[in-house]
């Protein structure tokens, strides 16, 4: 059987992969539907395994990386799940650097995650980023346990876990005190929501998050570069809002909408990552970091 390209897939199954990872279908529903869609010598198996995340061929910065230090710590989270396990990865030098966190999608700190952390490092950044499921035990090694799991816990608990975490990098002996977000899909919303509620927040980079409600958007303080994908209509729906309320309270904002990208677009895990959107996007997400943290 040959191996499974983007242009052997539907558009369709995407959508499909799209509802299941944000739990509008279980997993034997979205097996079920999948049958649709094999076709043509593509079995079922194949178009679950080419849908699913591959950590092992696509780590771009290793643990052990010689460019950065990164260890996993816990920090205090009173008011959201106590004591909260992260990554943290520092770059190698001397003097002080500017801070990001670094928000995980609905599935706990994943190796995706991880990874980003540290490339976060690599370009110039202290980052930390946290397991929201350290209440529950932690990330429990693949994505599907990862959503069930996160479930479990508020969003509003884990958005204190994410604002407690800005606050340790804050005062991080080698940070800057400036520090900033980017946060993927729930990070997305986590990072909308962290430039509602930080008032020192000095950026946020939301990627395909949604969007806060009119009344939380006009109190956003923080520079805002929203990342979009053009496909994702679920999240691009909110936009026409979000832009009202940011343009009549004359909140500092860029928005970019990749062509022919879908939600997800930069996990590079996953067929859904878009090489050329997740490296502009990336580029466009350190430059402006290093324009309002440096």
């Amino acid at each position: 059987m040959k191996k499974l390209t983007k242009e052997d897939i539907s558009p369709e199954v995407f959508d499909l992969y799209d509802d299941y990872a944000h739990n509008k279908i279980d997993r034997r529903g979205f097996i079920e539907k999948l049958g649709i869609y094999a076709v043509a010598g593509v079995t079922v198996p194949a178009l679950l395994s080419f849908m699913s995340p591959n950590y092992k061929d696509t780590m771009t910065v290793l643990f052990n990386d010689d460019r950065i230090d990164s260890k996993y710590i816990n920090y205090d989270s009173p008011k959201g799940g106590g004591s909260i396990k992260g990554l943290l990865s520092t770059p190698k030098g001397k003097g002080k650097f500017p801070g990001v966190v670094v928000v995980h999608e609905n599935r706990g700190l994943n190796p995706y995650i991880e990874d980003v952390g540290r490339r976060t490092a690599v370009d110039g950044f202290i980052s930390l980023a946290p397991d929201a499921l350290t209440p529950l035990g932690g990330y429990p090694g693949n994505d599907d346990d990862g959503r069930t799991m996160q479930r479990k816990r508020d969003r509003n608990e884990m958005l204190e876990d994410f604002i407690a975490a800005y606050n340790f990098v804050k005062n991080h002996k080698d940070c800057n005190g400036k520090v900033g977000v980017v946060g993927f899909c729930f990070g997305g919303w986590i990072s909308n929501m962290m430039a509602v509620k930080v008032p020192d927040l000095e950026a946020a980079v939301p990627y395909y998050g949604r969007q806060p409600n009119d009344e939380d958007a006009a109190l956003v303080k923080a520079p805002l570069l929203l990342q979009y994908g053009e496909l994702d209509k679920r999240v691009n729906a909110g936009w026409e809002a979000y832009e009202k309320v940011l343009k009549a309270n004359k909140i500092e904002h860029q928005a970019h909408f990749y062509p022919n990208a879908n939600h997800g677009f930069h996990n590079n895990t996953t067929p859904r990552f878009k090489r050329d959107a997740a490296e502009l996007s990336w580029k466009r997400t350190i430059d402006f970091f290093k324009k309002h943290l440096s």
